[in-house]
Formats: structure tokens, sequence, C-alpha cells
């Protein structure tokens, strides 16, 4: 009987998302591809550093231990390397005990192709250019920045927060506020202040993230003593009362959020200096993200047109 990966939620993560590859990538840029296997040969024993997605990806894959018996997800190695030289990445993903079993090693070729193989709903990787290729076909993908978060390994929680425009909803209502201004865009949320928002491109693994929560439910119904594990959240630049259309939109879907958070302009570091999660996604690089990185691995989603 084959895995039912498609019962799965699945994250595809690559080598450089997951661990820290600066110095073998150097020898590979300067000295070449044998120069590379050369050394990736006589350092396979040695552990690679963690990277800015292993205490999000060391998290996520805690859900098969909470619910043992419907092993709920999976995340599948996707990478530039070949079998040869990706030997030492496996050593390392053993010696941290991660569950990590599938892999797809393409040799230099950008690895975006075998997403739907796969059936990955979140890809991750530090090379912007295969992120882009991969988010320009649909596929939804980020881009992991450097970060000076540093993780708390006894932190039992896994918290994610999302922007909303351009990474749940489409990118429809900050186009009219790049074209028409502040007060244009609240007269058109207003107006539309009940009519659901367009998915964006984590739409999908939000709806699957809400799954998880919903396994949570149970549990919690089922012994009053579960602690949560999961915590979702959405940082946004709205405020009230453009916060209307944010619950219609999570309505329709039936999705459900922990919290969220009504900024209007503030700097999101703000908050999520306090909140800590263990990976933030959005779309806006300046300022979002920059302000973002010192608190928390932050993710870049090249959606739309402000990132055409």
């Amino acid at each position: 009987m084959s895995f039912p990966i498609e019962e799965k939620l699945v994250i595809g993560v690559a080598s450089s998302a997951l661990f820290q590859l600066d110095e073998a990538d150097e020898i590979f840029r300067n000295e070449g591809i044998a120069a590379y296997r050369t050394y990736q040969r006589e350092h396979q024993k040695d552990v690679l550093r963690k990277g800015i997605a292993f205490p999000f990806i060391r998290r996520f894959l805690k859900f098969n231990e909470l619910f043992p018996e419907a092993k709920p997800v999976e995340v599948v190695l996707l990478s530039h390397n070949d079998p040869d030289t990706g030997a030492r990445v496996f050593h390392s993903i053993r010696h941290y005990g991660l569950e990590i079993t599938r892999a797809a090693f393409t040799t230099g070729v950008s690895p975006y192709a075998f997403i739907p193989a796969y059936n990955v709903s979140l890809f991750l990787s530090a090379n912007g250019d295969d992120v882009k290729a991969a988010s320009a076909e649909g596929f939804a993908a980020g881009q992991v920045l450097d970060s000076a978060a540093e993780d708390n390994a006894d932190d039992n929680e896994l918290r994610i927060a999302f922007d909303f425009d351009g990474v749940i909803a489409d990118d429809s209502a900050e186009l009219v506020y790049q074209v028409g201004g502040i007060q244009k865009f609240y007269q058109a949320e207003q107006t539309k202040a009940a009519i659901p928002m367009p998915a964006g491109p984590l739409a999908g693994l939000l709806a699957k993230l809400a799954k998880l929560r919903e396994l949570e439910d149970e549990k919690e119904a089922a012994d009053r003593n579960y602690k949560r594990f999961l915590r979702t959240s959405i940082v946004t630049a709205r405020s009230a009362p453009a916060d209307a259309r944010i619950v219609a939109t999570l309505r329709s879907w039936n999705i459900i959020v922990d919290q969220t958070f009504l900024l209007g302009g503030m700097d999101k570091g703000r908050v999520l200096s306090i909140l800590k999660p263990h990976i933030f996604f959005d779309d806006q690089r300046h300022p979002h993200l920059d302000s973002s990185s010192a608190y928390t691995p932050s993710v870049h989603v090249p959606f739309g047109a402000l990132n055409s």
C-alpha cells in the first residue's frame, strides 16, 4: 500500500533554510562543483549548524508525536544537491532527530517543479530565485531571511504569524491603497466589509493548519489539562474598520485564528518582539520584514504587484 502523502500537511524545505551552508556555498561559488563535492565528502560527518527555519520545522514535526495514529504532517527535503553531496544534510537531520525521510535531490536544477509530486503546501528556501520561480508557477513559497532571533528550546508552543493582505488574502485591497491612498482604501473596505476577499498564496496553508487546530480542539475537549500547542496569529497594518473584511474572509473559509493584531501602520516589530512567533510571513520586505527579522524568523512571500 502506498504512503498517503495527499492526506498530510506537507512542508518542503531546502537545505539552505534548514541548515547554515555558508562555508560550503562559498566553496561552490568560488571553486565549482568538484571542489564543493570534495568538501562535502570530507565533512560528511560534520553536523551542520541549525538554519533560520530549523526551530519552526522541529516544532512542526511535533504534531506527529501529539497525534501518533494520524501522523498528520510531513516534511520533505527539496534540494539543489545531488545525492552524493546531500549525504551530509541527511547526516545532520539524523543527528538532530528530525523525522524527515523523503527528499528530492535535483543536482543543480531548481527543485520547485516537484512540489506537486510531494503534495507540498509550503516551500521554504533561502534561495530567492527558487522561491520567485515557484511563486510564479502558483505554488505557496517563501524566502527565509537572515534573522537575529534566538530560539528557546524550552518553549513548548508553535506560534505562526501571518500578514493578511498579499499573504492570506490576495493583494487587491493593497492595490487600492497603492493607487488611491489610505482614504480610498478605507472607503473601499467599508463598502466591501461583508464580502470575503480572494485567497492569497498561503490561504491553503492556513486552512490546513486549521485542521490541525481542530485535532487539538478534540484533544482539549477530552482532556481539560491538555495545553494547546499551535497558536496562529494575523499581524496586519490594517486597523478598524478594515478589520471587518478579515473576519468576513476567515468566516467564509471556516477558519479561526487565535490572535489578530491591527496595527494601523505601526512598526510590526513592536508586536512581534512580544509575540515571538517561530515564523512570520509577509509580502513586503520593506519595512515590515526589515522590522520583524530582529525578533522572529521571517519569510518573504513574493506575491502580487508589489513584488513584480
